[in-house]
């Protein structure tokens, strides 16, 4: 496929090809997506289940594309003019993430695999699949246009996924919360980028930040605006407070593989739009944006855990709804190296991935041990964890070392790791005081993580009065891919722990 380019004499090339191999994540991933569309039409019922499988080896197949574009150095859909603009980009920051949103749609999809009885197979699975192909082109985007159509892309699927329960009242409400939400976040972002647009003629980000110093005097307030809603609208998208509203009621309406989708994925999402337009496009504008988003990393840690503090154990569904809260006060910390950016250097983004990177992993996983859980007490309460030690001795051993991850302590050495390294981001760019509302925020923390942990080893309840005694029996055989991902995540979690550097390492270097 090629693209005549302006015929100037002056053009170095008349002829742009694609690289394949650049764009070959999200592309096979979004065929594969419009396959399995296709074949639902085709399959008999009874041959349902053979979607989902198709949809694993489609997202193994995109992963392993990765590993050829793990220099970091391709680009395409490039000017032809002598500018040096790409509207795609797998750099390292891009190959990074898109391993992140590629993998956790991988596990969601394996903890959807034997729950999709109740629900449309073949829609559930194009949707999944749509929505990841978004996430996946996202971090590789350098144009605005790009950004905002891959930002919907991952995010439109998701809206039908939360919803998809059909006759589900809660399912419902929580899909048009989620609707509402994101349509206002993608107004405000839509007006922003038509601004700076309007100011600078270009929507290449790194054009943008070329000319954004040099917009006309008569067209600096234009500008600024633009700067601010762009920020704005991503703030929606990464559920920062005061923006964070829609979180819980939609974590509980959802499936819950769809909702451990949101945590991970969604989140990657609103992180890496936010990161390329403030470090690579607003450079120039931190003294705008690294104040404002140092104050909503601080809003955004102490909502999310001091709610989480406020959940009842034997509320229906209160292990999800604490998940819920819990992924909020995480994003205050994955917010807080990209404010530090601003005052030092973009080397403090690769904290905050390194930090994704290690929530992506025990988050998904205490969702699967969630999803074990929910078959046998559908009502999810974080009472009903009460004894799992008793009857799941692994999966209480694997639910209490990916709370203790999410809380920073031993032997979830990768998450005190990582918490290490955005403390020392903030530190090092000189906002102390942030520093000290994160270690507050992490003490605040511990109390619900430790309670939820210690509920896992305690005795079983006793029958109540006048019940009969249950006679000993071996809980329900679990699905192998429900298994299996448990087994992933905790073996990702075990090994990044034995050896952190592996994630680390992004936070020491420039992936840009």
């Amino acid at each position: 496929m090629t693209v005549a380019a302006d015929s100037a004499p002056e053009a170095a090339s008349l002829v742009q090809s694609i690289d394949w191999l650049a764009i070959a994540p999200p592309v096979i991933t979004a065929a594969a997506a419009l396959a399995v569309l296709v074949a639902d039409l085709f399959v008999s019922e009874r041959r349902k289940p053979l979607l989902g499988h198709a949809t694993v080896v489609a997202l193994v197949a995109a992963l392993a594309f990765l590993v050829p574009l793990r220099t970091g150095d391709r680009s395409t859909f490039c000017l032809t003019d002598g500018a040096q603009a790409c509207s795609y980009t797998a750099d390292h920051f891009a190959v990074v993430i898109q391993a992140l949103v590629l993998g956790g749609a991988l596990l969601t999809a394996l903890l959807s695999l034997g729950d999709t009885r109740k629900l449309p197979a073949g829609e559930f699975w194009f949707l999944l699949l749509s929505s990841a192909a978004g996430a996946a082109l996202l971090p590789a985007s350098r144009d605005l246009a790009t950004l905002v159509v891959a930002l919907e892309v991952a995010s439109l699927p998701a809206f039908a996924l939360v919803g998809i329960k059909r006759g589900d009242r809660r399912s419902s409400e929580a899909a048009l919360k989620f609707f509402l939400s994101s349509v206002v976040a993608t107004a405000v972002t839509l007006l922003g980028v038509s601004f700076v647009y309007a100011a600078t003629g270009t929507m290449h980000l790194t054009e943008i930040a070329s000319r954004i110093d040099e917009v006309p005097g008569r067209l600096s307030t234009l500008a600024a605006t633009g700067v601010v809603l762009t920020l704005v609208g991503f703030a929606f998208k990464t559920a920062a407070a005061p923006f964070h509203f829609w979180v819980p009621d939609t974590y509980v309406g959802a499936p819950l593989p769809i909702a451990a989708y949101l945590s991970v994925v969604g989140k990657a999402v609103g992180f890496s739009g936010l990161v390329l337009v403030t470090v690579i496009a607003f450079p120039s504008y931190a003294d705008v944006w690294g104040p404002a988003l140092a104050v909503l990393a601080a809003l955004t840690m102490t909502a999310g855990n001091v709610a989480a503090l406020r959940q009842s154990p034997t509320r229906a569904r209160s292990a999800v709804r604490l998940l819920a809260w819990s992924s909020v006060g995480q994003a205050g910390y994955l917010l807080v190296p990209i404010a530090a950016a601003a005052y030092s250097s973009d080397e403090q983004i690769g904290s905050t991935v390194a930090y994704a990177l290690m929530y992506a992993v025990v988050n998904l996983g205490a969702f699967a041990v969630a999803a074990l859980v929910a078959r046998t007490h559908p009502g999810n309460r974080i009472s009903d964890y009460r004894g799992l030690y008793a009857t799941r001795p692994l999966a209480a051993l694997a639910m209490g070392f990916f709370l203790l991850c999410l809380a920073g302590l031993p032997p979830g050495i990768i998450g005190l790791f990582a918490k290490v390294s955005v403390f020392s981001a903030a530190v090092d760019a000189g906002l102390g005081w942030l520093a000290v509302v994160m270690a507050v925020n992490v003490v605040i923390a511990l109390y619900y993580y430790l309670s939820w942990t210690a509920t896992l080893f305690r005795a079983p309840p006793a029958p109540a009065s006048g019940d009969e005694q249950p006679t000993a029996s071996r809980p329900p055989r679990a699905p192998a891919p429900l298994v299996t991902a448990v087994v992933l995540t905790a073996v990702a979690g075990i090994a990044l722990s034995g050896a952190p550097q592996v994630i680390l390492r992004f936070a020491a270097v420039g992936l840009f």
